[in-house]
């Protein structure tokens, strides 16, 4: 049996890097959510009823591999009264 000696870091550098971005940004944005979501005590389920949305798709937002929308942000912004992302 023969080993390959891989590193981590030269898989890493195989990924485009527009499909690294992507991926950091689906993450920062899930992790923002989270957060908002604990500082008013929601739970995904408190959440998608508040918003009008299935619990499901709470969960998948929250997965870090949602491909969100402009719509969507814009409307959790204003539900949280705060941006989730910031443009520079």
């Amino acid at each position: 049996m023969r080993t390959v000696n891989i590193s981590l870091q030269e898989i890493f550098n195989e990924i485009p890097k527009d499909k690294r971005e992507e991926t950091r940004l689906s993450f920062a944005i899930s992790n923002k959510l989270d957060i908002l979501m604990k500082e008013r005590g929601l739970n995904r389920k408190q959440l998608a009823e508040a918003i009008g949305k299935r619990p499901n798709e709470i969960t998948r937002w929250l997965s870090g591999e949602h491909n969100f929308t402009i719509s969507t942000i814009s409307m959790l912004s204003s539900f949280f009264g705060q941006p989730i992302i910031t443009v520079v």
